[in-house]
């Protein structure tokens, strides 16, 4: 029996004609397999309709997957105590006998997917599986990707067509021209919470030749949201494949001077700044979290991989975050995850506002003080807790930029790492080699008390990707360093560090001197202002800051402390080219360019050191 028969045989009517509709066996194929492998009680095909997509939002209710809110729009899920966050230990990339990916979790592929085929077998028995199309990018354009989702959670389905744009219509328009990229889920048995029961059976395996991704037993979003992080591993091997950048990063809009609009990427380690940066609220937001960039004569062009936030609730509060806070207390479509709930209102940690003392969360009835089987005291809202809403509910959203076929130019790149001694909190790279080596590929970023534990170790994350890498690290950075070649216009690149200390430890900026920054990074894309060459690139003049300290957030800003933050140190600098220069010299395969341009740097930091000594003021630079 042929893959459309069976679908014929399987299938209610309706449900078959919406499949048939799609000329593309590839795809036929695809779900005669899986869905005869998970054996749902039934099948529902999410087309591009309002009324699909409405039946989604019902049965994740219905199912007991997520709860309504007080607020209209609003609703709560929660996924199993112990199913709180990425899994990295089982999350693996199934690659062939013989190939290697360094600093990343990888299983022999055949192994894999007879081990994950086996899990899924009868997985979704009395189940309603659903079928469900969307693209990453915007549709209709050089960015576009498209990918079909089976899961049997109406939960991920939901949040699927808040985060990402429908594709249904896509599969028919490009019928068997259709690259697409295929995810199979399952929760697997549910408790009687409507969490996944099986935890020792959570997998999620990336089939990198099947361009697949299986995820089993499991209900968070970021093992669960196919398109999210899990895509992204696809994505990353595809653009190395075929030339272009897929990153972990936001895309702004800042505004210049006269209605002027200049797009900026931006790449931090988790707890570097990312968000609030993406969120200033007199900029522009186009996504902050995955950005595709791709050569469109000779311009590097980015768009936004999604529509919509998957973002981390803990620590939003009115005054930070202002335009977050504004979202989240509107009515909008939003689904709250793993806060606390009391008389149908959502509460999370580090809201700025009391928070009750008992109610709903993650672990059950809440109250405060409850601890768990471990003997842990249990937090009001989980510190990964979460929000899902599209963007569309933003007021600062350039929801133009985010639909636009061809993307936005992009002006500038931004690589933000956090470190308490080492880099100023703005510099921009002398040329492409320069930023992509000694910004990007040497990103570091202090562990915070609030992640790890210990303080102050230094976490290696180049371009904030090493998490998500599905080819080798030299593989990814020659694209990179050979991507420059295709274009006519570059981007500059920029290093920034929020997080620089003085020797007693107190911080050395304000949370939100970063908006300084970024406009001093607008007019030097354009050529505006003038900067001071240092060893380790360009950085402003006291004059031209303390112009825009005083435009942008109406500050003084003192020449002392201009020059505490943009001293040079030396040393520091110095440690850090012997660290990343041993990490990639002990992995191997690195292009021979990332070495020659640190050597550059290094050559740079001892001649000036000769000069100057260890400690290098901006004003003595100046002078030179």
């Amino acid at each position: 029996m042929g893959p459309l028969e069976y679908l014929k045989n399987r299938l209610d009517p309706e449900q078959f004609e919406k499949i048939k509709a799609i000329d593309n066996p590839e795809l036929h194929e695809f779900l005669a397999k899986y869905i005869d492998l998970l054996n749902p009680a039934k099948v529902f095909v999410c087309t591009d309709s309002k009324e699909d997509e409405e039946y989604v939002r019902r049965k994740a209710i219905e199912y007991g997957e997520e709860k309504p809110l007080a607020m209209d729009g609003h609703t709560v899920h929660y996924d199993g105590y112990y199913d709180q966050a990425r899994d990295k230990a089982r999350t693996k990339i199934l690659v062939p006998k013989g190939v290697e990916i360094p600093f990343v979790n990888t299983m022999d592929r055949e192994e894999g997917l007879k081990e994950i085929h086996e899990i899924m077998r009868d997985i979704a028995k009395g189940k309603e599986l659903f079928v469900c199309f969307f693209v990453l990018g915007p549709k209709n354009s050089i960015f576009t990707i498209p990918a079909v989702q089976l899961t049997d959670s109406a939960y991920v389905a939901h949040s699927e067509f808040i985060l990402y744009r429908k594709g249904y219509e896509e599969f028919k328009r490009l019928g068997r021209e259709a690259k697409f990229l295929k995810f199979v889920h399952s929760a697997g048995e549910l408790d009687e919470r409507k969490t996944s029961k099986n935890i020792d059976k959570r997998r999620i395996y990336i089939d990198l030749e099947g361009e697949t991704v299986y995820s089993a037993n499991t209900q968070y979003g970021g093992n669960t949201i196919g398109l999210k992080k899990l895509a992204f591993r696809l994505t990353i091997r595809r653009a190395v494949q075929e030339g272009w950048l897929s990153e972990h990063m936001f895309l702004m809009r800042v505004n210049g001077p006269n209605g002027r609009k200049t797009y900026f990427t931006g790449a931090y380690p988790s707890m570097c700044g990312k968000t609030s940066t993406a969120m200033i609220s007199w900029e522009n937001i186009v996504g902050d979290d995955l950005t595709f960039i791709v050569d469109m004569k000779g311009e590097a062009r980015g768009a936004n991989v999604e529509k919509g936030v998957f973002g981390i609730i803990q620590g939003v509060n009115q005054e930070d975050d202002p335009i977050i806070w504004e979202v989240l207390h509107s009515p909008n479509e939003i689904i709250f995850s793993n806060v606390l709930v009391k008389d149908g209102k959502p509460y999370w940690n580090d809201m700025g506002i009391p928070i009750p003392e008992e109610g709903e969360n993650h672990s059950g009835k809440w109250w405060k003080g409850k601890k768990d089987a471990e003997g842990n005291e249990i937090p009001p809202s989980h510190k990964n807790a979460r929000f899902t809403v599209s963007l569309e509910a933003f007021p600062n959203a350039d929801l133009e930029a985010l639909e636009a076929p061809c993307g936005v130019r992009i002006g500038g790149m931004i690589f933000g790492g956090r470190d308490a001694d080492t880099w100023p909190p703005v510099r921009e790279a002398f040329d492409w080699a320069h930023g992509v080596v000694t910004m990007g590929a040497a990103l570091e970023s202090e562990t915070t008390a609030a992640t790890l534990g210990k303080e102050g170790v230094r976490a290696f994350n180049p371009m904030a990707i090493l998490d998500f890498l599905s080819v080798h690290i030299g593989d990814y950075l020659r694209n990179y360093l050979e991507f420059e070649k295709k274009l006519r216009i570059k981007p500059k690149i920029f290093a920034v560090n929020y997080f620089l200390r003085d020797k007693d430890g107190n911080w050395l900026n304000h949370k939100l001197d970063k908006a300084v920054w970024l406009k001093w990074m607008e007019l030097r894309v354009h050529g505006d202002v003038d900067a001071i060459e240092t060893p380790v690139g360009y950085i402003p003049k006291y004059e031209d800051l303390k112009r825009l300290f005083k435009e942008v957030l109406n500050k003084d800003y003192r020449r002392e402390d201009y020059e505490k933050q943009f001293t040079i140190r030396v040393p520091e600098f110095l440690a850090k080219i012997e660290r990343i220069e041993k990490i990639y010299r002990d992995v191997g395969n690195i292009p021979e360019e990332l070495f020659k341009v640190l050597e550059k740097e290094r050559e740079r930091l001892l001649k000036a050191k000769e000069k100057y000594g260890d400690y290098i003021s901006p004003f003595q630079l100046e002078k030179s």
